[in-house]
């Protein structure tokens, strides 16, 4: 009999000793989301920046980011990893603590509905709304592989964060036409964007921003618009329904869908636009494709 309350004891004590000094988190949630990790990556980014007391950092390509959230006086630390599950379907764990350790608060976690774990479960919670609502608003179709035709384009090159790329096309939108109208110069197919650079982790682009036209002897040499041939070529390719700003999330699926078939892309997508968002309509009735190079 002692020696099994000796048992016993140390199991307590051990499990003590780990609720108070080695448990990595005071409170712990899991969430599926039904899309890849680096469009949820994304997400998260972007609802962190919609609150004036939270910071996010990515802490690697995908999987994981770091959040620390201001409440009061103290400061809450949300470790996010994500783990795909299958095709469809993403495993979102969550790992809440305090920066300063309470071992006092970690025992009444245990027994009672605490502040810090209401706080921790309604912020989360939020986060996985936003999430649903954003997957709602658009849908992306994996086509396979597809080519490029060459073709002659006019173009703008723009340099901004991944959040204002729709808002750098509407910007020079005119311009482009203008130009273009004002020369006499023929369109020949859909207005694309033509990215070359993308900083995943900082979520910063450069891309031209291009209008298909039949060449001409004579075109315009003041610098306001550029000219060139687009050498096309073999990719991946997706079809994308929703508002263009969040077309992005294509690409995060492309490069997943690559991941799991173990196919290399270079991460320079390319995205060719059939609908006029000044014309309004449903969102989900505006398409792009898009496509993601094969490596050379």
């Amino acid at each position: 009999m002692k020696k099994i309350l000796g048992i016993l004891s140390l199991a307590l004590l051990g499990a003590l000793a780990w609720l108070l000094f080695l448990k990595p988190y005071d409170f712990v949630a899991v969430l599926e989301a039904k899309s890849v990790p680096g469009t949820i990556k994304h997400t998260l980014k972007t609802w962190s920046r919609s609150m004036d007391n939270s910071d996010i950092r990515q802490i690697d390509d995908n999987s994981r980011l770091w959040q620390e959230l201001e409440f009061n006086d103290s400061l809450f630390i949300y470790d996010w990893k994500l783990t795909r599950i299958n095709d469809s379907l993403t495993s979102i764990k969550v790992g809440v603590s305090l920066e300063e350790k309470n071992r006092l608060l970690r025992i009444a976690n245990l027994f009672s509905e605490t502040d810090f774990k209401r706080r921790s479960r309604n912020t989360i919670l939020d986060f996985n709304e936003k999430l649903k609502e954003h997957l709602a608003s658009f849908k992306v179709h994996i086509d396979g592989e597809a080519s490029l035709e060459p073709i002659y384009c006019a173009y703008v090159t723009i340099e901004n964060g991944q959040l204002e790329k729709a808002l750098g096309m509407m910007q020079n939108y005119s311009l482009l036409s203008n130009v273009l109208l004002e020369n006499k110069i023929e369109l020949n197919g859909m207005p694309f964007v033509e990215v070359t650079f993308w900083d995943q982790e900082k979520e910063l682009l450069k891309y031209n921003f291009c209008y298909p036209i039949v060449k001409k002897d004579s075109l315009p040499t003041d610098g306001v618009v550029s000219f060139k041939q687009f050498e096309g070529g073999k990719y991946l390719k997706a079809t994308y329904n929703g508002n263009y700003i969040s077309s992005d999330r294509a690409w995060y699926a492309l490069l997943d869908y690559a991941r799991q078939k173990g196919i290399e892309l270079e991460e320079k997508p390319v995205e060719v636009f059939f609908n006029n968002p000044n014309m309004g309509g449903d969102e989900l009735d505006w398409r792009a494709d898009i496509y993601m190079p094969f490596t050379p």
